[in-house]
């Protein structure tokens, strides 16, 4: 990436600093695809089993009363992140602004602090991998030892634009790698709030405003998607922490998640580009290709 460099570095090398993804990245054409939404569960459950996000979490999230409300405006910030310009920045601000009285302290007496450098960076890690492990199932192609180092250091620079702290950053994705397993394997817990967390997601909850009456059939239509959003979540989890919570993963699973991977990998880029991607993505692509046509008749204009 040719970002300019910061004086702060990880390990031996140099970080960038803060300033919006760009257009032509690998998280430029790829976050906003709706295919997004297939591992962003997975990602969610294992920061709910990380034991300070599970703390904020389970005082302060509105994930089990309003799931569909707390879905659409995570999606929509994730969004601005990548395809916000200026603006990704200032939303980088306020959700750490957000989280900065997001505090608790659990049942054993123990503070906990949603800005902690470990947990704050958790969150960013999380997606790393479940970006990867979505183009395992869901992608034509699954990505190479190059395009993974590629997308990682994309991956620095939305973590600079965090103010994650750089001994939370390692230093390449063969380091990342190390770091998360050793993450899932030694410091995740089967926390209740990642049990909620499942539970919420394999039967969604009607949105508040919806009429009563009108409840059962949200239920009855829903239940499909939910049944899915489960099995997509479970399926690319980690092993290591599918064992902590207990959940069970056959052959048989495995099997039919790829064959579904296959077939939504092979038909989401057949689809027109308005459906293709969440309607923030969209817009800001299409604004991009404006704007580079704009700048080709202004450069040949008569002079």
């Amino acid at each position: 990436m040719s970002a300019s460099v910061a004086v702060e570095t990880s390990g031996q090398h140099p970080l960038p600093a803060r300033r919006p993804i760009e257009p032509g990245t690998r998280m430029w054409d790829e976050t906003g695809l709706v295919t997004f939404s297939l591992t962003a569960g997975s990602a969610f459950l294992m920061q709910t089993m990380e034991p300070t996000i599970s703390a904020v979490v389970d005082e302060h999230s509105t994930f089990r009363t309003d799931p569909m409300g707390r879905a659409v405006r995570s999606l929509g910030s994730v969004m601005m992140w990548i395809y916000g310009g200026d603006e990704a920045l200032a939303e980088a601000d306020r959700l750490r602004a957000m989280h900065a009285s997001l505090n608790t302290t659990d049942a054993a007496g123990v503070r906990h602090k949603a800005l902690a450098s470990g947990p704050w960076a958790w969150v960013l890690h999380t997606g790393t991998f479940a970006f990867t492990e979505g183009s395992k199932y869901f992608a034509r192609r699954p990505l190479t030892t190059a395009d993974k180092e590629a997308y990682y250091q994309e991956t620095v620079q939305l973590m600079r634009n965090f103010s994650v702290a750089p001994k939370e950053i390692p230093e390449n994705y063969a380091a990342f790698e190390k770091f998360f397993e050793d993450m899932v394997d030694n410091h995740l817990q089967a926390t209740d709030t990642a049990h909620d967390y499942l539970r919420v997601i394999r039967s969604v909850a009607p949105p508040a405003q919806l009429p009563r009456a009108l409840r059962p059939i949200w239920r009855r239509a829903v239940a499909p998607v939910g049944k899915l959003q489960y099995f997509f979540t479970v399926g690319t989890t980690p092993e290591s922490a599918r064992r902590k919570l207990g959940l069970t993963w056959t052959a048989a699973d495995e099997r039919k998640l790829r064959r579904l991977g296959w077939l939504i990998g092979r038909t989401v880029p057949l689809l027109p580009e308005r459906l293709r991607y969440f309607p923030i993505a969209y817009e800001a692509r299409r604004l991009e290709r404006d704007r580079v046509r704009l700048r080709k008749i202004i450069d040949l204009r008569p002079m």
